[in-house]
């Protein structure tokens, strides 16, 4: 392989890696399940949870299926601004996906050249660095979730539309903050657990070689 392809191959790794543990993330639906539960969210918002999930995948649906235009929860009325905000995370959501699908292929093809030529070495170096990476964020976002939280979207988005208002949009009651904590932490612990198994491949490549 030449070099262009090593960095090539080596960055759709990373971001299929990446992309696969923010749409694991956002498809786990199991957590938002328990966290109905362990938040108490049907006495915040006075639901059942089976109504609570009816309309959480009327939601999830639209976020997550290009097809689907117009958002209707059957029990959480939507402001302007509201599907203004919604309408800019589907599109995140949509662009994660499509570079998902798009890694795929060169990944897939580079992970099977490092195999064939006995090179899973060279993942080592790129992987100790990569680790690195959510640790720090989990650092952050654990000495103050909030400002985590706040900046992230301040990042993410160009105008303050993610500040809800509970009279006007109060699926946000059913979606608390730690709610959005437990997704971050399972995107970062899927995302940190490919990065060390591609690491343990390589050291057992450099440990084996030449056998």
């Amino acid at each position: 392989m030449t070099k262009w392809q090593r960095g090539v191959g080596l960055t759709a790794l990373i971001l299929l890696l990446l992309t696969l543990s923010i749409f694991l993330t956002i498809n786990a639906v199991w957590l938002y399940r328990l966290d109905i539960h362990w938040l108490n969210i049907s006495q915040t918002v006075q639901m059942t949870p089976q109504k609570i999930m009816h309309n959480y995948y009327q939601m999830l649906g639209y976020l997550e299926l290009p097809w689907m235009t117009d958002l209707k929860m059957s029990d959480f009325p939507t402001s302007f601004t509201g599907m203004v905000h919604f309408h800019d995370v589907k599109q995140l959501f949509l662009v994660n996906n499509v570079v998902l699908l798009v890694s795929i292929y060169p990944a897939v093809w580079y992970f099977r050249r490092l195999k064939r030529y006995g090179e899973r070495w060279r993942l080592i170096r790129p992987m100790q660095v990569a680790t690195v990476i959510p640790i720090v964020l989990a650092a952050v976002m654990a000495v103050d979730f909030n400002d985590f939280f706040i900046d992230f979207h301040k990042i993410l988005f160009r105008n303050n539309d993610w500040l809800f208002d509970p009279s006007l949009d109060p699926i946000i009651t059913a979606l608390p903050d730690t709610f959005f904590l437990h997704c971050f932490v399972m995107a970062f612990a899927l995302f940190e657990a490919g990065l060390i198994w591609l690491y343990w491949l390589g050291r057992w490549s450099f440990k084996h070689a030449g056998e």
